[in-house]
């Protein structure tokens, strides 16, 4: 009978811990790490980032969302598939993105500091040649487009490279799983967790 005690009184505080880890991770906050270097030099391939599930989505915010469903291009993705992207646009927002390389939202300039100039104007403008282009996404036509009601416009910071919004269109807003925060030893943490 003692001994059925003793092994209780260790396996119950290991399970409740267990348990109240399981909860943080499902509902709260998770550690990620990023695959592939769509969003360098600010995020890079294999680093780890936070993943706060219920932080505010906001533009500028870099956000983690299940790719399925939305990237219809991309035929090998797996239902758990997540991307991490910029988000641009906000439902409702309305995007034009001159040839020069320049961001306006419901008319307003936007600098776009936490990438080059040069991927400002062709990283963003130049599309790829073998992936068709999201309908009604024009950026660099200097032609004004709609965010939808419920969803997000949403790129890559290395947009060279990018597989973002600009080819698979707008993400559903219930398919964000979360905002994205560097840790503060990251080089960009900065750019990533507050820029405005």
């Amino acid at each position: 009978m003692i001994k059925v005690k003793e092994i209780a009184a260790t396996l119950i505080p290991i399970i409740i811990g267990g348990l109240i880890a399981l909860v943080i991770k499902t509902f709260l906050v998770t550690a990620i790490s990023v695959d592939g270097s769509s969003m360098a030099p600010n995020l890079y391939a294999n680093e780890t980032v936070v993943l706060l599930r219920h932080a505010r989505v906001k533009r500028n915010r870099i956000v983690v969302f299940k790719a399925a469903g939305v990237d219809k291009n991309n035929h090998y993705l797996k239902p758990n598939t997540l991307y991490i992207k910029r988000v641009i646009g906000m439902p409702g927002d309305r995007i034009r993105y001159s040839k020069q390389g320049n961001l306006y939202i419901n008319g307003k300039y936007q600098a776009q500091s936490y990438i080059s100039p040069l991927q400002r104007k062709l990283g963003t403008t130049l599309l790829n040649p073998g992936v068709k282009p999201a309908k009604g996404i024009r950026l660099g036509s200097n032609r004004t487009f709609k965010v939808p009601a419920k969803t997000y416009f949403v790129l890559g910071d290395n947009r060279t490279i990018s597989n973002d919004s600009r080819y698979y269109g707008f993400v559903p807003a219930e398919k964000i799983q979360g905002v994205a925060k560097a840790f503060p030893w990251s080089r960009n943490h900065q750019l990533v967790n507050s820029y405005k």
